[in-house]
């Protein structure tokens, strides 16, 4: 047996029962979500560090949506709101890296 208490994806179940393996779990409760979300992003953001790969990136995608979706916004405004902080402060591809400013 290996226990988990975490997060996953709404079709793990499914996939492991399709495997033949039985399995326990639960949904989080309204108030467990986000904090569970949190965590997860951590566990992704870590994987993505390590790995350095397109997969663990849209992992981490992922668990952005559902956290917007827990603050009740869609994905839609989500995606709309990084264009328009893009229009009006730019993205992060030109690597730029501020050192100091003064007056």
């Amino acid at each position: 047996m290996k226990i988990y208490n975490k997060l996953v994806r709404d079709l793990i179940p499914q996939v492991i029962a399709n495997s033949g393996r039985q399995f326990s779990a639960h949904w989080a409760s309204k108030e467990q979500f986000p904090k569970l979300l949190e965590e997860k992003l951590m566990e992704e953001v870590n994987e993505y560090l390590e790995d350095k790969n397109l997969e663990e990136l849209a992992d981490v995608l992922e668990v952005l949506v559902a956290l917007a979706g827990t603050l009740g916004y869609a994905e839609e405004e989500l995606f709309e709101k990084r264009k328009q902080k893009k229009e009006e402060r730019g993205g992060f591809s030109e690597g730029i890296v501020l050192e100091k400013t003064w007056e």
